[in-house]
Order: C-alpha cells, then structure tokens, then sequence
C-alpha cells in the first residue's frame, strides 16, 4: 500500500454508479423470495383453516409482531429500553375511538389523527427523558405511562374512566369492524407489514446506522458528528407512530377501551420481550419473538379455559429465562448468520453488491499559514483540580502540531476541549469555518460538522458493526447515500489498510487494528482539522513508520493537524512545531529541536535533580 495513494488526494468528480438492484432482480434473491413466502403464511395457515380461534391466533400474532417490530426501532436500534410504550398503544386506541363515538370520523381517519399525536407526545417525553441513562430512562417511561393512565381514569366524562368506553358497532371496512374475522387478519398483516418496512428502511439507512452507533459508543457518535438526542427523537417519533397506528386497530379489534388495558405495563414489558427473545437491533427478530412465544400462550389458553388465567405471563417469562440463558444474541442472533447461509446456496443467491465510484473528496480551501483555531486562556477544573490552567494555543493551515508532555499533564483535557466533549469553565475556543466566518461551537457534533475530527486515547470501535460499517459511520457526516458512505468508506480503508478486515466484526481486531481504525473513521468525517490523541501508541516500529507517512500525506491534502504522542523520536521528527504541557500549563511552544532544549521541558520529563546534575 502506497501511502501517498491517489485514493487520498483524489478530486474526482465522477457521479456514484447506482448499486441498487431493479425490483425483478431483487425478487429472484433467495432471501427476498424466502421472507415473502414465510410471511405469506401468517395469512395462508389461519385462512386455509377455516378456524376462527385460529384467526385470532394470527391476528394476535400480527398486532404483537407490529408493536415489537415499532418497539425495535427505539429499544433494539437506538438502546433506549422504553417499558411505558403503551402510552403510545393507548393514545391511538383512544384518538381513534373518541373521533368516531364524538365526530362520526371513520377510524382509519382516527388512525391517521392518533399516529400524529403519538409523535407528538413521544417528542415531549423523549427530550427530557434522553438526558437520563441506564435504567433511569426506562423508570422514566413507566412513570408517564402511569400518570396517563390515571389521567385517562380521572377525565372519565371523556373517556369512560374505569368503566372503559365501547366503540360504536358500525359494520364494514370504513368502520374497521367485521363479521369475518378474516378482515381483521388482513388489517392486521398490512400493519405489520408497514412496521418491518419501515423498520427495515431505517436499519439500511444513514439513520439506522447513526443510531445503532449511539446505541454502541455515544461518544464516537458524537466525534462522527451525530447529534445524538437528534436521533433518538426521530427513532422515538416514528416508533411511536407505527405504535399508535396498530393500537387503534386493536382498539377496533376488541370493540372495548378501559385504561388498565390499553395503557398496560405489563403489555408493554411483552413487547419489548418478544424482541428481547427473538434479537434486538434486528429486522426480523421481534417477529420471530413474537411467532414463538404468542401461540404457546394462546393455545394453552384456548385448551385450559378459565383455569389457565396468568398462564401467558409464565409462558412468557418461561422462554424468556430460557432464550436469555441460552441464546445471548437472541433467536436471530444465534442462528441468524447459519440460516443466512443456507439461504445463499438457493437458486439465485450468493449475489455480491456491486460497488459504486466513490464520491470526490472535499476540497480544502484557504490560505496556507493562516489561523483556523484559536483557544484562548482555557481553564478547565475538576472539583478542587485543576486540570487546564489558562492554555492558550493557535493553529494554522497545513501545519501538524504536536503536543507533549508527561502523563497527566491535561493534554487529553485540552483535546477534549478542543472537540467539544468538554466544556472549559473560562475561556473561548473558536474555529474558522468554510464559511470564512469564526464559530464557536457548542457541542462535539457541532464541532464535528465545522471539520474537527478526532481519535481517542482509548479506542472506541462500534464492536458489534464490521469494520467497514465503522468507516461508513464517519462517512455519512458528509455524505447522506448508503452507497456513497460505503464507497468512501471502501477507499478510506483501503489507504489506512483494513481492505483485507473490512467485514471482521471491529471488537474483534487487535489494538494495533483498533488504532487504524479510529483514524479510518476519522479520514472518513473529511476534517480540516484532525486532533490524533497517542495513535501509535501500541504499535509495531514498522506501523509507527508507516503511520508517521501517513500523516504526512494527510498533511499535504490541506488537512492540518494537532497530535499528541509520548513517541518522542516520530512527533518531533513529525511536527512542524511543538506545544509542552505540564500540570495544566504551557510551559514551552516552539520548533521541536529548540524545545527539547529548554530546561523547563527536560525538568517535567526527568525531574529538577537531573537538570541540575548535569548544569543545564
């Protein structure tokens, strides 16, 4: 691999070649075929039947499959483990049933209306409630849960109260309700439909991957440039309007409303269990969750009678203890990679993507020499330490800055700070935009956004996405496209030479690896300013080399750089100038073989009593 590959100065301007597939080609794809004809059954079996118990079997199966499916987008892709969902339930069965009983509005009017209002509410529950973590967030949810569900008792003159509401019996298609049970399987089979493709659109999309990094590492989200709450909020939204559209038609299934039903806690805790059972953060595991656990519960309900009241919730419970002992990853999990494969060996399967033209690079205007980042007087304090005392520092175009110091001197301090993911208690930190303009940012997105871009200390791969999804994650800051995310991604990993791993899951790579990796997924944000914090600490000689070029090469397209290293020979003969930092404080600046003459400098790495032994 040369390091000064075209690939990283290449100002192509040639337009991505569609990598997508026409719908003919797609549906002679084993595994498109296979999903249709698996979900075709959930309306074959009931209908071919004749059973009406077992129509409402498929119809159960259906509804619960749609509400884990919507309940995945925010638990199992964002990580946001949501246990008062059924508010959402609630509030689309009861918009629904009030727009008909009040105004004669059909329910599917109703249904519309209630969606709307889901996502309304689930943004004024969301935006408070992101800046919680762990299971706070999840006591949170359960707590407007309740409040709504006593709300909806205390306004019983609107709703009905504890004596529940019954929906007007009006027969036929604009009024959702049948005399064949099988009208309900088809309505019920639509929604679900609807969740695993909205559900499926989201996991291949610049969303679903933002996502699924916040899920794994916020704080490398942030660094790619995702404004974390952001997403959560449009995963929160369109979760709970997918919710809503599915409880009004179970509203109108059971012809009945009453709060402890519809705004039901432990309906909720099942929800978000078939998706735990069958795989969370993947398309096809809340259904197949679902399809497991629902008929065990139902027919042994439907064969015990009365007697085998409260036997769902040990069903449930039972295969849950089951799958979390054995089956970690969940149903998909476990055998989904098998089951994939096997699919593959059928006619028309083992297909490759076909790659596109990666988009040009960013070309990095200004004047060479020129400010484009000013910190000045930066005090940043922890308690009674203080960790950055009044650092000051510049940073021109096209220069690579290095940063040295003892350990624990504050320069990851400073890095942070420079990045946004902390905030200095005085003093101001601005960065000269594309835009010609100073901008001092707020946030490390914001700062993501106007060209820093940055590594960690501790690496922070997304360990559950391949390498290549990693890059791709830095990618989509600047380029919306699946396709173009990948091909960038593509090129980025060839130059930093993770081509041959780019589908090796990333937790799995060794630190050397992981190192690359941070900087592959940096490369891939197209900074202006690229802060490197120890990237070749734990490398070979031979990496280090090849690392110290690279640099340089980054250097040459425009890029400027600030480094910190502890390896003393490549920073100094890397660095145009360098930065000291000791106890929080500058105590040097200056071109790297006058610095490292300075006694205050030799004084922090090796102490007074050798300064003065040796009469320096």
């Amino acid at each position: 691999m040369s390091l000064h590959d075209s690939s990283l100065k290449d100002s192509r301007s040639a337009p991505a070649t569609p990598g997508g597939l026409s719908v003919l080609s797609r549906l002679t794809d084993p595994r498109v075929y296979c999903t249709l004809f698996a979900l075709s059954l959930l309306v074959i079996i009931p209908a071919w039947s004749g059973s009406t118990f077992m129509v409402h079997v498929f119809v159960t199966i259906c509804v619960f499959g749609a509400l884990a499916t919507a309940w995945n987008i925010l638990g199992g892709y964002a990580g946001q483990l949501s246990l008062g969902h059924t508010v959402f339930y609630g509030l689309g069965g009861y918009t629904a049933a009030l727009l008909l009983t009040h105004f004669g509005l059909s329910p599917w009017i109703g249904m519309i209306a209630g969606a709307a209002l889901a996502a309304l509410v689930s943004l004024g529950i969301g935006y408070p409630c992101f800046r919680l973590r762990g299971p706070f967030f999840s006591l949170a949810t359960i707590a407007f849960l309740e409040v709504v569900r006593l709300l909806s008792i205390h306004f019983n003159g609107v709703t009905g109260g504890s004596a529940g509401l019954v929906v007007p019996l009006q027969i036929g298609w604009p009024w959702m309700i049948f005399r064949e049970k099988i009208n309900y399987l088809y309505i019920a089979f639509g929604l679900l439909m609807l969740c695993l493709a909205v559900s499926y659109a989201i996991r291949h999309s610049r969303l679903g991957y933002s996502l699924t990094a916040v899920r794994e590492r916020d704080s490398a989200a942030q660094a790619a440039g995702i404004n974390i709450n952001g997403v959560k909020l449009w995963a929160m939204a369109i979760s709970a309007a997918l919710t809503a559209l599915v409880g009004t038609f179970h509203a109108m299934y059971m012809t009945f409303l009453e709060p402890a039903t519809l705004f039901s806690l432990a309906t909720a805790i099942e929800i978000a269990m078939f998706a735990l059972i069958g795989g969370l953060g993947t398309v096809a595991g809340p259904l197949l969750g679902t399809v497991l656990v629902v008929p065990l519960a139902e027919l042994a309900r439907g064969w015990l009678g009365a007697s085998a009241n409260g036997l769902h919730g040990f069903v449930y419970g039972s295969v849950l203890v089951i799958i979390t002992l054995t089956l970690p990853g969940g149903l998909v999990g476990t055998f989904g990679p098998f089951v994939v494969r096997l699919i593959d060996r059928l006619p028309g399967g083992g297909r490759t993507r076909a790659d596109v033209v990666a988009p040009a690079t960013k070309i990095i205007t200004g004047t060479p020499g020129e400010v484009v980042l000013k910190a000045q007087n930066l005090v940043k304090r922890f308690g009674g330490l203080t960790a950055t005392d009044n650092v000051s520092l510049t940073l021109k175009r096209g220069e690579i800055l290095g940063v040295i110091g003892p350990n624990g001197a504050g320069k990851t301090t400073v890095f942070a700070q420079l990045s946004g993911f902390l905030t200095p208690n005085a003093g101001t930190i601005e960065i000269l935009g594309p835009d010609g303009k100073w901008h001092q940012p707020s946030s490390p997105d914001a700062f993501a956004r106007l060209g820093i871009g940055r590594t960690f200390q501790i690496v922070q791969p997304f360990g559950k996405l391949s390498v290549l999804e990693n890059i791709m994650i830095g990618a989509f800051l600047r380029h919306r496209s699946v396709d173009d995310a990948r091909a960038v991604a593509l090129r980025v990993a060839k130059l930093m030479g993770l081509d041959d791993v780019k589908d090796v899951e990333a937790g799995t790579l060794p630190i050397g690896g992981l190192k690359r990796l941070e900087v592959a997924r940096t490369l891939a944000t197209e900074p202006t300013i690229l802060l490197l914090d120890e990237v070749m600490a734990g490398q070979s000689q031979s990496d280090t080399v090849k690392m110290v070029e690279l640099i340089r090469a980054i250097r040459d397209t425009g890029v400027t750089v600030i480094a910190i290293e502890h390896n003393m020979q490549a920073i100094m003969s890397l660095s145009d100038r360098i930065v000291v930092i000791d106890s929080g404080k500058v105590i040097a600046e200056g071109k790297p073989d006058a610095v490292v003459r300075e006694r205050r400098v030799i004084e922090a790495y090796l102490g007074e009593d050798f300064v003065d032994a040796q009469g320096l």
